[in-house]
């Protein structure tokens, strides 16, 4: 059995363009098939987040527009409870990349106000991405690659080929034109290569040990790509 990390975001919303506070967190369907997957496989789960604190889900990711009606909804809901490391995170500050064996972040429009600017967090992806470990990123969260910046200044992750939810999911979404910035923009930006796949299609693209998702709609094939590169 090994230990896998997940680090969420702190983060209950997203300041937008105007100064609205849009309230989110993390993606429940990024945080439960992942979880489900690792754990039906065997493995322990930790989650850490920055400062301790305790994840909050993005109440949209539970409606049952989000998950193909309402029955899957409540399983998803069921799911997320049924969830104990989500109620005792550890400070993403104490914890220890040795003492695991991959790591994963779940997405959600948080890591857009919080990881994608967290140097706790920068530290350890460059670390994973150089350790070999398997590393797994889904939907926005990807945009904690963006605080990936080595001692030359330059993004960790310049040159790696990455899936992550686009401007067009972003603007399909309702959100793309109030946002500050756009994930796949900034992603270009800091020399990361975006390989965009079909609006809320799965999409999954694998780079030497990091393996990265598109849309919630990846984060089941993600985690299965992931469990394939631990085994």
């Amino acid at each position: 059995m090994a230990k896998i990390l997940f680090v969420l975001t702190g983060a209950d919303h997203w300041t937008l363009a105007d100064g609205t506070l849009h309230p989110t967190g993390f993606w429940a369907e990024e945080a439960v098939a992942p979880y489900e997957a690792f754990r039906a496989a065997g493995h322990e789960v930790v989650v850490a987040t920055p400062g301790g604190v305790v994840p909050t889900v993005d109440q949209g990711s539970l409606a049952a527009e989000a998950n193909g009606g309402q029955e899957a909804a409540d399983r998803i809901a069921a799911a997320l409870d049924a969830i104990p490391e989500l109620r005792r995170p550890l400070r993403l500050e104490d914890v220890d990349l040795g003492d695991h064996a991959a790591v994963f972040y779940p997405g959600g429009h948080g890591p857009m106000e919080d990881l994608a600017v967290d140097a706790v967090s920068g530290r350890l992806l460059v670390d994973a991405l150089r350790s070999a470990k398997p590393l797994g990123v889904v939907c926005h969260g990807p945009a904690a690659l963006l605080a990936a910046v080595t001692e030359d200044g330059s993004n960790a992750f310049a040159g790696y080929r990455v899936a992550a939810f686009t401007n067009a999911e972003e603007l399909q979404a309702g959100l793309g034109d109030k946002a500050k910035w756009l994930l796949q923009d900034r992603l270009t930006e800091a020399g990361v290569e975006v390989r965009v796949g079909e609006p809320w299609a799965p999409h999954v693209v694998v780079d030497r040990n990091l393996i990265t998702g598109q849309n919630p709609a990846s984060s089941a094939p993600l985690a299965t790509e992931l469990l394939k590169h631990l085994n």
